[in-house]
């Protein structure tokens, strides 16, 4: 079993405690993507980033704080996915297999969960969860 690799195993009912904090996190996380997007974007298609990121107080400020905000998704234990699509997913098992319990923005809690070396598209549902909300 891979549990060593992981700090924690989450049951699907601790994982749905944190998703209030999760929905939280997100949605700022999403917004200074935006905001770090939208400032980039007014740099011009040409425009270096990494100089961009250090001279531009707006883009610095989004990027650090979105560095922030991944973090504490990490500290909670989570494994944070894909900004744009708000994907997060927490090692936990299913029959006895360590996998991803996996969590979108908008969920109001856990309804999936995919394979370790699989994503999002492998989505299956978890006991008691409809297939009809599946990627």
């Amino acid at each position: 079993m891979a549990t060593d690799q992981f700090s924690r195993l989450f049951t699907p009912d601790e994982a749905n405690e944190l998703i209030p904090r999760l929905e939280v996190l997100v949605r700022k996380l999403q917004a200074n993507a935006a905001r770090a997007r939208a400032r980039a974007a007014e740099a011009g298609p040409i425009a270096n980033l990494e100089e961009l990121s250090r001279t531009d107080p707006v883009l610095r400020s989004a990027m650090r704080e979105m560095a922030k905000i991944a973090e504490e998704i990490q500290r909670l234990g989570c494994f944070l996915k894909d900004i744009d699509l708000g994907l997060v997913d927490f090692p936990g098992e299913v029959d006895g297999d360590t996998v991803f319990l996996c969590w979108q923005y908008g969920e109001s809690r856990l309804i999936a969960w995919h394979p370790l070396d699989e994503g999002f598209s492998s989505r299956r549902p978890l006991p008691g969860s409809s297939k009809v909300y599946l990627n």
